[in-house]
């Protein structure tokens, strides 16, 4: 196993979940602004969970085709250190969101066979971050978070592109340590994989998971 993995927990919609994630380790916790899914907060609701976390964790915002009016009215209200765009954003308005609210940007980049992989070298040169997740199935109503892997060997020896990038897509406590042997990740996500039911994070799982990265 690598060195010191950091974890990013995604889809947090409750206090506990936070309490959870911040005492396992986490150094990233995530909140989901997207109606069609089962993690969705609305903006209040994402305003006070944000406040809980301790300070030193990053708090992203996981935002689907969001348009200005929206990322401003979530920014104006709660406290944010990334935004993480997990739309069909091309490298221009990444550019523009990162431009326009001064956030570190991380990009979404779905990858299912070798050619998605020219998408990571388009977008180094506009996010701060990349996310390397399982492309969804076509129709699929989540951009994300649909508990899908991908052949973890397409990314063997690509360990140093221009930017960070976390791994994601289908991990668990059980494969998470053969994910990052596989691909050198030093950064992993994990939204379903550590959940009891769609929305709710089990806490024993999230432990199991950040203990497996180490």
């Amino acid at each position: 196993m690598p060195g010191d993995i950091a974890v990013k927990i995604c889809g947090l919609t409750a206090p506990e979940h936070v309490r959870a994630a911040s005492g396992a380790g986490a150094r990233y916790v995530g909140f989901v602004f997207f109606p069609k899914s089962p993690r969705h907060l609305e903006v209040p609701a994402a305003a006070r969970l944000a406040r809980l976390v301790p300070a030193g964790i990053a708090k992203v915002a996981l935002t689907v085709n969001a348009t200005d009016a929206e990322l401003d009215r979530l920014l104006d209200v709660v406290p944010l250190d990334m935004l993480q765009l997990h739309g069909k954003e091309s490298p221009d308005r990444v550019a523009e969101v990162r431009q326009r609210y001064g956030l570190p940007v991380m990009k979404a980049i779905g990858v299912a066979e070798a050619e998605d992989l020219t998408a990571i070298d388009l977008y180094s040169d506009v996010a701060d971050q990349l996310l390397i997740d399982a492309k969804p199935p076509r129709n699929a109503d989540l951009p994300g978070g649909n508990g899908l892997s991908f052949d973890w060997r397409l990314l063997a020896g690509r360990k140093y592109w221009r930017k960070p990038w976390m791994l994601a897509g289908g991990l668990t406590p059980g494969n998470v340590a053969e994910a990052v042997r596989m691909t050198g990740a030093q950064q992993v996500d994990v939204s379903s994989g550590v959940e009891s039911a769609p929305g709710i994070k089990d806490a024993a799982l999230i432990g199991s998971f950040i203990d497996a990265t180490r």
